[in-house]
């Protein structure tokens, strides 16, 4: 198809050697439109451009023509399509303006004096064909432009001298550099990176890329600074360019913001060394902070020291007034723990109610027992979480490197070890690492195995302890005393085990074993025709939480046939003080029922007149810790007398526990105590043995 070409020219004579020289030459075909003014071939770049007329291919004009003069003609043409090459004709004395043309953007000019069938044509093919070629190399350039800006990378390029030669948007955007103004830059201008750690200049790897030959990346944890002086943490990699030769001619960079990706690692890796609830080092972060620890006491012959603290009770919370508050509860205490270390110290939650305390400098061998006291005396304080004051104690078992263990595994065992000695000597304490505690850990685990199939092999029995009225001597009920026949340890009392079933939870499938058995044994005792007894049966704070406890009661005394009212569940003080709330409404479950209810070893916790007003209670049950005493001391005399009235006067009864002595029952009988319990009357008989002792129903009080 033949290429057209507008000639713009007002000699016909002149315009007709044009044609003739281009409609004859082996470089066509060309076909030749002729107009005579500017005005015209502004008109047919129009039509060409918007009209759907055929594409010009070129534009040959004479600058002077009779509607424009000069480099208006030009300007005016250039104007209107810059993409299609024009190539000017001109005389010799008008050849500078050609000249000037070309200056502004045409491709060539001719001199019509030199207008031949070779000459021109073979000029205005060139001239078209290098305006397509620079046509394609834009259209490709621009291609690849619109690619580089329109990827979410940044892209940088540089010459063999490491001077900017390129920024895609992304790379302006990120170095705060406009294209125009980074060119010619020195890279280390635009592109200014530092290690985030030493804050040190990082080393450019430009240089090495081009000098080896090969892609490199940046080095790891580096941050580009930007002009404006924010920083960004990035990423990249670096390969060198090369010409058609093979030589490097430069270096592209492409590289990235890394910042909120970095910033999600060091947070993913944060909460995998933290506890997500208290914020605290977790078990993973202790283990490598106490192996540092240790290899750093070793390297210098120091000490170091472990706490292991476990929350007492804490259980009991959670089954009460639910996980939400239990969580609250364990974030008040991980605050106060870190009230009580040193900055350098660590506080971890190992999970549950478990902490670990690291103390990494220990001086003086009495910084473990001034920090475990600093930890019993915050931990003392009420805790107010919502509308509840919680009471909360801790035990503590202490350990120091490297007298009890030379690894963080030995050491935190016998910590382990250390902390249980505390819960058996009373909780609320610290117990330093003793070898024979390891002894004691591995009894106490066997026991605990043992209790999880003590039900199940019958290996539990009641023992049953009379109460009585002190002034006639009748026996008004029995309290249920569970006892352990343990295969390889013969008889075992509560005391014994008890505190372990509470702890391993065992102690919710004993106790309904005993609360069973023993209303099935006083059902049993009626239909023998003995008169009825009031049966009383500890009741652990444990049980009470768990649920469906008042749902179980009713259930067993429906299956026993016993009437509700012969049943006295005796609770602790501890229950009564860990949420009121809840328990009120226990309590009342439980009254609702019809069975009695007693506080059991009154004086020993935190009971005040204002709390046992508040709840449903029958029977004050004074702790033998104070009748022990009350004949010798006289503090003692002083409280029992004072518990004595406040159960008068709140219309309770009142029962004296761990009666051995006459001269206590003399006390109690003046202080006018309605009844008493203890060995003096009698010890806890199975029950064939204690149907004996109610046969009379009358036991002889000297």
């Amino acid at each position: 198809m033949p290429r057209t070409i507008l000639l713009i020219q007002d000699d016909p004579a002149e315009a007709e050697a044009v044609r003739a020289a281009l409609t004859t030459a082996g470089d066509g075909p060309f076909r030749v439109e002729w107009v005579r003014r500017s005005a015209e071939g502004l008109e047919r770049l129009i039509g060409a451009a918007n009209h759907g007329m055929n594409p010009v291919a070129a534009v040959l004009v004479d600058l002077f023509l009779p509607d424009s003069q000069g480099m208006d003609t030009f300007d005016r043409l250039y104007r209107e399509a810059p993409q299609i090459p024009i190539l000017v004709l001109a005389d010799e004395k008008v050849e500078a303006m050609a000249k000037l043309a070309v200056q502004h953007g045409a491709q060539d000019y001719l001199l019509k004096s030199r207008l031949d069938s070779y000459l021109l044509p073979k000029a205005l093919g060139n001239m078209i064909e290098r305006a397509a070629n620079a046509e394609a190399l834009f259209e490709e350039k621009e291609r690849v432009r619109v690619t580089l800006d329109s990827i979410g990378d940044a892209v940088l390029c540089t010459d063999v001298h490491c001077r900017v030669t390129y920024l895609n948007k992304v790379a302006e955007g990120l170095t705060s550099w406009p294209g125009a103004e980074a060119v010619g830059q020195p890279i280390e201008n635009v592109f200014r990176i530092i290690d985030a750690a030493s804050r040190e200049t990082a080393d450019y790897p430009m240089a090495s890329a081009m000098r080896d030959d090969r892609t490199v990346a940046l080095a790891a944890n580096c941050v580009l600074v930007r002009r404006d002086g924010t920083e960004t943490a990035i990423e990249d990699s670096i390969a060198p360019i090369h010409d058609r030769r093979g030589h490097v001619s430069g270096a592209v960079m492409v590289f990235r913001d890394v910042s909120v990706s970095r910033a999600q690692t060091l947070r993913m890796s944060y909460q995998a060394q933290h506890d997500i609830l208290t914020d605290l080092p977790n078990r993973i972060l202790l283990d490598d902070r106490l192996s540092q620890a240790i290899a750093l006491a070793r390297r210098h012959d120091q000490k170091l020291a472990v706490l292991f603290l476990d929350l007492d009770r804490f259980k009991h919370v959670n089954d009460s007034l639910g996980h939400a508050v239990g969580d609250r509860l364990l974030q008040s205490v991980a605050q106060r723990l870190l009230t009580c270390v040193r900055a350098s110290d660590t506080v971890s939650r190992q999970g549950g109610d478990e902490f670990v305390i690291l103390l990494s400098e220990v001086t003086q061998p009495q910084d473990p027992a001034v920090a475990a006291d600093k930890i019993l005396v915050a931990m003392s304080t009420p805790h107010h979480v919502g509308e509840h004051d919680l009471h909360l104690t801790a035990s503590i078992g202490i350990v120091i490197y490297p007298d009890d263990g030379a690894d963080a595994a030995t050491l935190m065992r016998n910590a382990d070890s250390a902390m249980y000695h505390a819960k058996e000597n009373g909780r609320s304490n610290y117990q330093f690492f003793e070898p024979d505690m390891n002894l004691r850990a591995v009894e106490r685990q066997s026991l605990e195995n043992g209790l999880r199939t003590a039900v199940e092999r019958h290996e539990l029995v009641l023992h049953y302890q009379p109460k009585l009225i002190l002034d006639a001597g009748t026996i008004t009920g029995v309290e249920a005393l569970v006892r352990w026949r343990h295969p390889q340890r013969g008889l075992m009392l509560p005391a014994a085990f008890i505190p372990i079933a509470e702890e391993s939870g065992a102690i919710v499938q004993i106790g309904r074993w005993v609360l069973r058995e023993a209303c099935r044994q006083a059902r049993a005792w009626q239909d023998a025709g003995l008169p009825p007894l009031s049966m009383a049966v500890n009741i652990s704070t444990v049980e009470l939480r768990a649920k469906g406890f008042v749902a179980g009661v009713r259930a067993v005394l429906a299956e026993t046939g016993l009437e509700p009212r012969y049943l006295e569940l005796e609770l602790t003080e501890t229950f009564l003080m860990q949420d009121s709330t809840s328990t009120a409404a226990v309590l009342r479950a439980l009254k609702d029922i019809g069975v009695q209810l007693a506080l059991d070893d009154f004086g020993t916790g935190y009971s005040s007149l204002s709390h046992l007003r508040r709840f449903p209670i029958d029977t004050l049950k004074i702790d033998q810790t104070f009748v022990r005493d009350l004949v010798t001391q006289a503090d003692d005399a002083s409280i029992v007398s004072a518990m004595i009235n406040m159960g008068r006067s709140l219309h309770m009864q009142v029962v004296a526990e761990g009666v051995e002595t006459r001269e206590q029952l003399g006390f109690l009988r003046e202080q006018r105590c309605p009844e008493g319990q203890g060995h003096y009357f009698s010890q806890p008989l199975v029950a064939v043995d204690l149907a004996g002792l109610l046969a009379p129903l009358r036991v002889t009080v000297q």
